[in-house]
């Protein structure tokens, strides 16, 4: 039973990156802008986050560096696709690139540093309740933000009249701009808020998942993020679910490993993409279906007036 409590908590660590950042490019996508760089903000954010914790032991200070660093980020990425008209998808891959690279050449100092061991979080009263407490109720508050946040985008997506605008701009932005919204300043506060969240995700896995720095240490988790989008058919729920379930499937490997299942480390390794992989080819049988979720204007320019 203790195993499972403990399986149970590291999938929930293990899947609040992809949730965070599958939630954020969610918002990015409902608004009709695709963004490619997520791997590479991930990053940027994940170096900036290590960089301040270290110099300051200050989580919170952590958490913002790597949001405002990868909101930035974004923010350009914004400015380029959206009022420069871009192509999204070779200018997402350029930022993923650039990051992959900057995060790289800017972490250097920091290769090989862990941050000092900090005091387990506890829910005073709970914690020590029988497999729920070392499940649930012992995790970094990150985890309960990730799953408050999820919330709040259902609220703001399906009850509130901003999130309907918001979904109008991805569905068919002519008809919100002839209505009077200014449709690219909606999909830039889109992007800066997927942005945001990616940031928050890297920020995560280099403070309290590793928690260290080393070169390319998101490990692809951007692009699965990506596909958890489509994995949820753009509902947030969905994305938090899917986010725990590769998160399962990512700790499932230490599992096996740690019970001597005689896998190669290889094969285990590549239970996280090879289950990503499966889900989208299962979803793809099913082009239909995909199209009547994905909104209308995903990864189209607008222009204004044209």
């Amino acid at each position: 039973m203790n195993e499972a409590a403990l399986l149970v908590a590291a999938t929930l660590v293990a899947g609040t990156p992809l949730a965070l950042a599958g939630l954020g490019l969610l918002v990015n996508e409902r608004a009709g802008v695709l963004n490619l760089g997520a791997e590479g903000l991930m990053l940027v954010a994940a170096v900036s986050g290590f960089a301040v914790a270290s110099a300051s032991d200050n989580h919170l200070l952590a958490f913002a560096a790597g949001g405002a660093a990868a909101g930035l980020l974004a923010a350009a990425f914004g400015l380029l696709v959206i009022w420069l008209n871009t192509n999204q998808y070779a200018t997402g891959l350029a930022f993923s690139l650039f990051g992959y690279g900057f995060s790289a050449f800017v972490g250097v100092p920091y290769v090989g540093r862990k941050l000092a061991e900090r005091a387990a979080f506890e829910l005073p009263g709970l914690a020590q309740l029988p497999f729920v407490g070392p499940a649930l109720l012992r995790q970094h508050p990150m985890v309960y933000v990730t799953i408050a946040l999820a919330l709040a985008i259902v609220w703001f997506l399906y009850r509130s009249r901003a999130g309907l605008v918001l979904r109008a701009v991805g569905e068919n932005p002519e008809s919100a701009h002839a209505l009077g919204y200014n449709v690219r300043l909606l999909r830039l506060a889109a992007v800066v808020f997927g942005g945001l969240m990616c940031g928050l995700a890297g920020a995560f896995l280099s403070i309290v998942y590793a928690p260290l720095w080393v070169e390319g240490l998101s490990a692809g988790r951007g692009w699965i993020a990506l596909a958890l989008t489509t994995f949820a058919t753009w509902r947030p729920l969905r994305v938090l679910l899917g986010a725990y379930l590769f998160g399962g499937v990512t700790m499932l490997q230490f599992q096996l490993q740690a019970q001597g299942v005689q896998i190669a480390t290889e094969w285990l390794a590549m239970l996280p993409y090879l289950a990503t992989v499966v889900v989208l080819a299962l979803i793809s049988r099913n082009a239909a279906f995909v199209r009547v979720n994905m909104p209308a204007s995903l990864g189209k320019p607008f222009h204004p007036g044209s």
